[in-house]
């Protein structure tokens, strides 16, 4: 299961308005590359493939592809803002470290295991 935060949710919403996507689907998507092996991709489909897994949390659609489902079990996305600006905070208990950004890690070997 993949959770949302209050305010993740209203900045997946808002950045959709401004694209003017009619609909309320994210994709999360693990890829390969970051100063830690692993990063994370947020993408905007218009629609729901046929190979994705469907999760619902705050009213969003959050679409998960086969690959990337064992590295995202349990994430907790969220969002916030400092003085150097806002962005998402990916909270990931599959995550054995982090780089100093926060978007790339290095799996558990249990997760890369199950990928």
């Amino acid at each position: 299961m993949i959770e949302l935060t209050q305010a993740a949710a209203s900045e997946i919403l808002r950045l959709q308005a401004i694209r003017q996507n009619n609909n309320n689907h994210l994709r999360l998507v693990v890829k390969t590359g970051g100063c830690s092996g692993l990063y994370y991709d947020l993408e905007f489909p218009p629609e729901i493939g046929s190979r994705d897994r469907h999760y619902e949390c705050l009213g969003i659609s959050i679409l998960v592809d086969e690959q990337s489902e064992p590295y995202l079990q349990g994430l907790k996305l969220d969002y916030s803002e400092d003085l150097m600006g806002g962005g998402f905070r990916f909270h990931n208990p599959n995550a054995q470290a982090s780089c100093d950004c926060g978007h790339s890690f290095t799996p558990h070997p249990t997760a890369e295991d199950a990928s």
